[in-house]
């Protein structure tokens, strides 16, 4: 049996949850209370050292990090499907799991994390700037594709998908980005799509 630990305002969670959702996988859901501090605690600590949500557990392999979760989840249970292994096409989905842990972290996550949860350190400003330059990009690359890659969606678009779509929790208007906004609902008619709190 998969446990997946997580907590339900966590995007990171989330996406992990969703692909699990999208494949049609059987887990158990542990919440982490991250508010009461549990991700701090010894027993979580001795399964993830770095205290961080979401961790899966697979019998006895343990993983943390979304996106090393979803690239495990897709080639152990997706197939090529999700997580292609040509070299160009699996390039092409790496790019979107980089820009997810850099710009749209940098950016939407973080003018979340700043309005949401009061996240003081975070410059607000900048993330502003961020969140202008990724959705300008999303937008511009969608405008001539349905998915971030080929004509199915891959974890490309599901390691993108909440932060983006979680935009305005950091008062960001998607409405400028109507490719960005179409994307967005057609994942959510996925088969099986779950939403997030928010979503």
């Amino acid at each position: 049996m998969i446990t997946l630990y997580g907590h339900e305002m966590s995007g990171n969670s989330y996406k992990v949850r969703l692909l699990l959702e999208l494949l049609n996988l059987e887990y158990e859901w542990v919440k982490v209370d991250l508010m009461q501090g549990e991700h701090k605690s010894p027993e979580y600590l001795a399964l993830n050292p770095f205290g961080q949500v979401p961790l899966l557990v697979d019998g006895d392999i343990k993983l943390a990090d979304a996106q090393a979760i979803l690239v495990y989840l897709a080639r152990q249970y997706g197939g090529d499907t999700w997580l292609p292994l040509d070299p160009l096409s699996l390039a092409q989905v790496m790019r979107w799991l980089s820009t997810t842990a850099g710009e749209v972290r940098q950016g939407p996550e973080n003018a979340r994390l700043y309005h949401l949860f009061g996240a003081s350190s975070i410059n607000i400003e900048r993330a502003y700037q961020k969140s202008e330059h990724i959705l300008t990009q999303f937008n511009q690359h969608l405008s001539t594709r349905t998915w971030l890659e080929f004509e199915h969606p891959t974890i490309a678009d599901i390691a993108v998908f909440p932060y983006v779509a979680l935009a305005g929790d950091g008062k960001i208007d998607l409405n400028p980005y109507p490719n960005v906004i179409t994307w967005i609902n057609r994942v959510k008619q996925l088969p099986s799509y779950i939403p997030m709190t928010g979503l």
